[in-house]
């Protein structure tokens, strides 16, 4: 198994846009002694308050909610196309009712404070800057409130600062 190296943050070469929008990735967090995580598709890289971060956004039903609010570091860990299902899986079972890192034999390593996935070819370590949940009368496109939100179940809105990022070639 290859090793992550340490690069920084304006060193990430993928495009955002893939990672996050199409290939997914996994936000981690920890409380507890436990670990659990999330597939996320919905987020973003970027400069806030002067500081390299990331956002991302969880419902409030979601369990790795509970693991966010406790922390004070998250993870965000991106995988290769073989991974997919695994990633899927992720998304749609609760680490309430069953234990999906084992469940996929994925390996937990920590950095930080904050748990990541050895599978993983990337790995960004936030700092949590930020938690708040999105305002309904401030999404300006009714027909986005309407079909994102129809059980008013609004995102908590996460904003990371990064503190590393591991590579794997």
């Amino acid at each position: 198994m290859s090793q992550f190296y340490e690069i920084t943050p304006e060193q990430i070469e993928k495009n955002p846009f893939t990672m996050i929008g199409k290939e997914w990735m996994l936000i981690g967090a920890e409380k507890d002694d436990g670990v659990n995580a999330m597939t996320a598709s919905w987020g973003g890289v970027g400069v806030l308050w002067n500081k390299n971060v990331v956002f991302g956004f969880v419902r409030p039903q979601r369990y790795t909610k509970e693991f966010l609010d406790a922390g004070d570091y998250f993870s965000l860990t991106f995988f290769d196309e073989s991974y997919k299902k695994d990633l899927q899986y992720f998304g749609t079972v609760s680490g309430r009712d069953e234990d999906k890192i084992a469940k996929c034999g994925f390996t937990t390593s920590h950095a930080e404070g904050a748990p990541y996935f050895e599978e993983g070819n990337l790995v960004i370590i936030c700092k949590k800057l930020y938690a708040g949940t999105v305002n309904p009368d401030a999404i300006l496109v009714p027909e986005i409130d309407a079909k994102i939100y129809p059980d008013k179940d609004y995102h908590t809105v996460y904003i990371g600062e990064i503190v590393k990022v591991l590579k794997k070639d």
